[in-house]
């Protein structure tokens, strides 16, 4: 550590510092836990064209939290038990649960999402207007609270990620199918309309988890940056996948290295890091595009054909 508290050319003893306080420790674990879940999710939410519904649940899960701590009880029962109602609710509008829906502006069940989102804001600030106390917390409901995260809340994060993960896995198949051709599954069989709501659920328990870290108003950063830079680094589904979790752990890492280091918050650094890297993956797949579309470059693919 430099002799002003900041970063120092010494990365290794800058990481050691970092990892003896365990509140910092603890938010390693946890960020890791939620970037490796939010890029998997991330990616087939992208995939799927359903940013508009992500961003929706991550809404909900402020006035969850609010609720959660008017109450008396611990916020990530507001996150998951709101996340996962409003994912169940996006579910019953007609349409909302199919690959390619979603999207902002468009469709009927667009404008049903778009009234969710509005209702649970409204109930937010209900719950902090009727918490009778002094809610200090309303910026960490909103921004995140990775550096409170307990050893009992990083318990809760790795059980409900590997339950997502493996949900993932098992619905992995279908879920690929349906997403990429929902017509064609549906004639082969597969049940498109069940897939789709086990995927917002998933997607509601991945928010849920990934609003304890960067908060209501940023855990869509973590959930769709890396996940947009990936599919524009490659096509194919898998090495996409591969990729967005790469990113989305890449990102988390670098946030809360350099806010330990900086009198920034980790969400504002965890969404930029989140942002350039979609910046340099846009700039690539461009230049990629040029490159391609070169007359010597045609004519050295024609001949080779």
């Amino acid at each position: 550590m430099g002799a002003d508290g900041g970063l120092s050319w010494n990365l290794v003893d800058d990481v050691r510092i970092l990892l003896s306080y365990h509140f910092m420790l603890n938010a390693v674990r946890a960020g890791t836990i939620v970037a490796v879940v939010a890029g998997a999710i991330g990616y087939l939410m992208v995939l799927r064209r359903q940013s508009f519904a992500g961003h929706t649940l991550a809404v909900i899960g402020f006035p969850g939290a609010a609720g959660a701590t008017w109450l008396g009880l611990s916020s990530g029962f507001g996150y998951f038990g709101f996340c996962v109602a409003g994912a169940l609710v996006i579910a019953a509008i007609p349409g909302a649960g199919r690959a390619g829906n979603g999207l902002g502006g468009y469709g009927e069940e667009s404008a049903g999402i778009g009234v969710v989102q509005a209702f649970a804001l409204a109930c937010g600030f209900l719950f902090v207007g009727l918490y009778r106390g002094f809610l200090s917390g309303l910026n960490n409901l909103l921004f995140g609270t990775i550096t409170g995260i307990t050893d009992d809340q990083i318990l809760v994060l790795l059980v409900a990620g590997a339950g997502c993960l493996v949900a993932l896995v098992a619905l992995g198949r279908p879920l690929l199918f349906a997403s990429v051709d929902p017509d064609v599954a549906r004639a082969s069989g597969v049940p498109v309309r069940a897939v789709g709501v086990a995927f917002l659920v998933l997607l509601g328990l991945t928010t849920a988890g990934t609003s304890q870290i960067t908060g209501s108003l940023l855990v869509f950063a973590l959930l769709v940056a890396p996940a947009a830079a990936a599919a524009r680094l490659t096509a194919r589904p898998v090495a996409g996948l591969a990729l967005s979790v790469g990113l989305a752990v890449l990102v988390t890492w670098l946030g809360e290295a350099v806010a330990f280091f900086s009198p920034f918050p980790i969400g504002f650094w965890v969404t930029t890091f989140g942002f350039g890297a979609f910046l340099l993956a846009t700039a690539y797949r461009a230049a990629a595009d040029r490159v391609s579309r070169r007359p010597g470059v045609l004519a050295v693919a024609g001949g080779s054909v």
